[in-house]
């Protein structure tokens, strides 16, 4: 049997791939987010013009990168960052397919998306997220993020993190 292995690699936001992997987060999120507020998947209209309305560009260079995990060579999930000032650097879009978690890719993909940001100049690095997505804190504190104060106003946000890059 083959070892399946890990690969992290720079990716066009725009790819075929990238856009696969965003409809697949974006998809998961928002679900999440309708079926514990409101009982309901997210209607498919609104998932269209969401996707469309993100498409990514800021994760593109140079003021940004977009990464994508390859298990076994398959497209498995992302991780962008972008910077948001000459120093620090915003994670974005953090994400595994389902059947890939728990198999060490999240952590390659953040440590990849940190050493993107450092090339980028940044000596810091922060994130948003919400409370329902348990695991994603679980994994940030794990890789040594700690909780901080808002610095943005995104409406869905309801946990910041940040660690120093140096």
């Amino acid at each position: 049997m083959p070892v399946m292995t890990w690969t992290v690699a720079p990716e066009p936001y725009d790819s075929p791939v990238a856009a696969a992997l965003w409809r697949a987060y974006y998809t998961e999120v928002s679900d999440r987010w309708y079926l514990l507020h409101e009982g309901r998947r997210t209607d498919p209209d609104e998932l269209e013009r969401e996707i469309a309305n993100q498409p990514g560009a800021e994760l593109a260079p140079p003021r940004g990168q977009l990464l994508v995990a390859r298990y076994g060579g398959e497209p498995a999930g992302t991780a962008g960052v972008r910077l948001l000032d000459g120093t620090t650097a915003e994670l974005k879009r953090v994400f595994l397919h389902e059947s890939m978690r728990g198999k060490g890719g999240a952590a390659l993909l953040v440590g990849a998306a940190e050493n993107a940001a450092r090339a980028l100049g940044a000596d810091r690095i922060v994130l948003d997220t919400r409370g329902d997505l348990v695991e994603a804190r679980a994994l940030y504190a794990r890789l040594g993020y700690t909780e901080t104060e808002p610095y943005n106003g995104d409406p869905y946000a309801e946990h910041w993190f940040a660690k120093p890059l140096t």
